[in-house]
């Protein structure tokens, strides 16, 4: 073997090494950053209570209207708690899902107790009593004894395309309490916990059905439909709903927003592909 060939050959031996290197390091990045997104979303969950940290959202009062927000788990609802769901996500979604209620109700059972569900429930107080309490006051009061239910939020923290999320599956509100600015400052404390535990994004779905809900979150709250949405990941098949998501950072924004272009430019090329095969 002549030294230029042997030269040769240890070049090609030492890229193919640097290569098999650099995957190597690639893939322990990913599982590092992987497992570190896990410890986030380990550290959201175990938090006792996210309220905590806003006390100033722990009361809400405007048109005649006052409630105050207590923190709750799925896997320690009261049997009266339950009941409350259930009858309220019938009476706001039974309509939404139209034929899809029969079987989504079971899903949202089974959902509504897990132990990785979090909630904030929404308790009405007597305006009489708000009138005259300060901050600090109506929080104590909250807690220790919350008026009546008039709504609640069922939020997790989870992975999503590996981007720690706060995941909104329900936000209901009794019709009685409803366009009075209560569900808007209810998302802008689900955006505050989100943003406090590192989250990427606020995910949530929406039927499209539900008109009023698609106008709340984009046109008023300026959510977008996630790439991750039947919609954007393959048009040509329909479905009931979109997903629906607000981005906090540039890597969640790269997978939640941008990509839904790249995977529109994918399905046109494979159209025009088609096409052509058709006419040709």
């Amino acid at each position: 073997m002549d030294s230029e060939t042997h030269q040769r050959r240890r070049r090609g031996n030492a890229t193919h090494n640097t290569v098999i290197t650099e995957k190597r390091l690639k893939r322990s990045e990913v599982l590092a950053k992987k497992k570190a997104f896990e410890q986030l979303i380990k550290a959201a969950h175990a938090e006792k209570d996210h309220l905590a940290s806003f006390p100033s959202y722990r009361h809400f009062q405007i048109n005649g209207l006052s409630v105050c927000l207590k923190s709750g788990y799925g896997n320690k609802l009261s049997s009266t708690v339950k009941q409350y769901i259930q009858t309220l996500l019938k009476l706001n979604m039974e309509g939404p899902y139209g034929s899809e209620w029969q079987e989504e109700e079971k899903v949202k059972r089974r959902e509504m107790v897990d132990h990785e569900a979090r909630y904030i429930f929404v308790h009405e107080v007597a305006n009489s009593n708000a009138d005259d309490m300060t901050t600090e006051d109506t929080s104590t009061s909250c807690l220790e004894n919350g008026g009546p239910l008039v709504g609640f939020v069922h939020y997790r923290f989870v992975l999503e395309e590996e981007v720690p999320v706060l995941y909104v599956y329900e936000l209901q509100l009794d019709s009685r309490v409803q366009g009075k600015g209560l569900g808007k400052f209810l998302i802008e404390l689900i955006e505050l916990i989100a943003q406090k535990n590192c989250m990427g994004a606020v995910m949530l779905t929406v039927q499209k059905a539900n008109l009023l809900a698609m106008n709340f979150y984009i046109s008023k709250l300026r959510y977008i439909i996630s790439s991750t949405s039947p919609s954007k990941v393959n048009p040509m098949i329909e479905k009931s709903y979109e997903i629906l998501c607000k981005t906090f950072n540039d890597e969640a924004k790269t997978v939640f927003e941008w990509m839904s272009w790249r995977k529109t430019a994918q399905l046109i090329s494979l159209i025009f592909v088609w096409l052509f095969h058709c006419i040709n």
